[in-house]
């Protein structure tokens, strides 16, 4: 297991439920900007802020991170080019920042400098943010998308943009989605890949070079559990640690030694026992690997590979003074990793502020994010905390709940895309086991809820 494993359970520990430091949980880099949760479910932006996309009331960029308003009780972030995303934890999709195409879903084409409802979306477990489009999962399996549709990338079989979700045609068991520039994603549950919209560079991976504004299955691809996109390239990780890219080239995006696009899936020789892959920036890649690293390659003029050079890389080279990485994420120009301590790296393009480190100044290594989140000494004001105990932690196929609290409280899990994985309600016992032998190996986010209040953490599935 990787090495950080013993150290984040002993913060684990620390950490129930006095809260005496708060970090950062989810992450999401956009095109000039970044935005986090903190544990006390606080959302956090920074960088480019010309349409609002931050999300604080006003137009004005931000080198450090600044507070969203009106925003409580989230699980997870996504961001377009210049849109913002959050998921509540009702299911309900929130939306700030350019509407030009109508990628804010509420009906309308005004953008928005404060978080706004998309429209008729309820039981969404998971969002994702392209150029200007915008993509749903529901947990029915269903897509939803709105938005810019110039090349067919909301998949409904016509290319008329919308400024409410519509459903992605032909499409079930779907279980995770990812969007690119123009063009989107979605994992089936049996493991193949399907994508539709631009395909000018085989970003599409069907063998062809011709848009497609319905869901076309990836060639010869199967066995995958996460996928991303880039602005022409995609990328897929497979259930042996494998990941495979197809696509735009032109500066070793598919990190495969050459500079030679491909239309069809190839795998990255290089890469072996990955874990995660970033949303694929404008043109270059992330991937996590089991022992807590980052590897990143492709474009690297404003150093967004983090190894200490602007020199682009037709293969993956390690991102140097990282280590206990458990998120990461890429925007257009700049990267992100997360470390198990709640710690946010960033490295890359600053020309807005997106690296929040109070500056405007590039950088090709890691920095770290200034004022990311808040001190407390007590509980987030929003939710009284309640005296839960969650062990062991790591997990191995089980995991009990216990407290002194007397009444009918609900667990849910959710995984680190916030889609939710388990849903107990109405359970009126002080002790309780939980069977997630079902569940892949990984980070995942608690909620305990009770009429009192409600209490969020981490654990860890072995």
């Amino acid at each position: 297991m990787k090495k950080y494993i013993l150290f984040f359970a002993l913060f684990s520990t620390i950490f129930t439920f006095q809260i005496s430091r708060i970090s950062a949980q989810t992450i999401a880099a956009g095109g000039w900007h970044s935005i986090a949760i903190c544990i006390n479910n606080k959302v956090r932006s920074w960088g480019n802020n010309n349409s609002g996309q931050l999300g604080n009331g006003s137009n004005i960029n931000s080198i450090i991170p600044v507070q969203v308003d009106f925003l409580s009780s989230y699980i997870t972030v996504a961001a377009g080019e210049l849109h913002s995303f959050a998921l509540k934890n009702d299911g309900t999709v929130w939306a700030w920042g350019k509407n030009d195409f109508g990628q804010l879903g509420n009906g309308s084409y005004i953008e928005s400098d404060i978080p706004i409802q998309v429209t008729s979306l309820i039981g969404i477990s998971s969002i994702k943010g392209g150029y200007k489009h915008s993509l749903a999962l529901k947990n029915d399996g269903t897509i939803w998308a709105w938005g810019w549709n110039s090349n067919g990338q909301l998949g409904n079989g016509n290319n008329i943009n919308s400024n409410t979700p519509i459903l992605v045609n032909s499409l079930t068991g779907i279980i995770a989605i990812a969007a690119g520039g123009n063009h989107s994603l979605a994992l089936k549950n049996d493991g193949t890949v399907w994508t539709w919209g631009r395909n000018n560079s085989g970003q599409l991976g069907i063998g062809d070079n011709i848009d497609s504004n319905i869901p076309v299955q990836v060639s010869s691809l199967t066995g995958i559990t996460a996928i991303v996109g880039g602005w022409y390239h995609s990328v897929a990780l497979k259930y042996d640690g494998t990941v495979w890219a197809w696509g735009d080239n032109t500066y070793g995006q598919l990190g495969n030694g050459t500079i030679i696009s491909s239309n069809v899936p190839l795998q990255i020789n290089t890469l072996s026992a990955i874990t995660a892959i970033a949303s694929a920036g404008g043109a270059h890649s992330l991937a996590l690997k089991n022992d807590s690293t980052v590897w990143a390659w492709g474009r690297n003029n404003y150093g967004q590979l983090g190894n200490g050079t602007n020199t682009s890389s037709t293969f993956p080279v390690q991102v140097i003074t990282l280590s206990g990485i458990i998120a990461i994420a890429a925007g257009e120009w700049h990267s992100m990793a997360l470390i198990y301590d709640g710690v946010l790296k960033t490295w890359g393009r600053n020309s807005s502020g997106q690296l929040g480190h109070s500056s405007y100044v590039d950088s090709n290594v890691p920095v770290q994010v200034e004022s990311m989140c808040q001190t407390s000494n007590g509980v987030d004001e929003i939710t009284k905390q309640l005296d839960f105990s969650i062990f062991p932690n790591p997990i191995v196929e089980y995991f009990n709940v216990s407290t002194n609290f007397h009444g009918l409280w609900s667990l849910q899990l959710f995984d680190i895309t916030g889609r939710e994985v388990m849903n107990e309600q109405n359970i009126n016992y002080q002790e309780m086991k939980f069977d997630v032998s079902a569940l892949k190996q990984g980070i995942y986010l608690y909620q305990v809820k009770a009429k009192q209040g409600a209490q969020n953490g981490k654990i860890i599935i072995q």
